[in-house]
């Protein structure tokens, strides 16, 4: 049924121009406008990202979107400069080491965007 179907990841924001800047400039990604500008389509490798407006926008208390990186330290880094803050959570299993979370294998962060959107970095394998 589904098993061929090509899936796309939706991120609510309730201000798209807001969205532009910070997922065109802060995260570097491509974003374009589509559907009239109520949708902004963002590229994250071969990825195509939709990002929508709706009154909804912040409202999920999980991980929404995750990109995987080779050099998590370096894009940690590069966020920071560009004023992204990265979030404090308990995590069992996990070792807290700075802005990292670390397990045998992998690496892992998170931080949002400006709707409180929780966004992550992983690094390894999930296994």
């Amino acid at each position: 049924m589904l098993d061929s179907a090509n899936a796309t990841p939706m991120i609510a924001v309730k201000d798209i121009a807001r969205a532009r800047k910070f997922y065109g400039e802060t995260l570097g990604l491509e974003a374009k406008e589509a559907m009239g500008g109520e949708v902004l389509e963002v590229t994250s490798g071969s990825t195509t990202i939709n990002v929508y407006r709706s009154e909804f926008a912040g409202t999920n208390q999980a991980t929404a979107l995750t990109f995987d990186v080779a050099d998590i330290e370096a894009e940690v880094r590069e966020l920071k400069d560009k004023g992204i803050f990265f979030e404090n959570y308990d995590m069992p299993g996990l070792e807290k080491q700075g802005d990292l979370y670390v397990a045998e294998g992998m690496k892992t962060t998170w931080f949002k965007d400006p709707d409180g959107n929780i966004l992550s970095l992983f690094e390894g394998t999930a296994s």
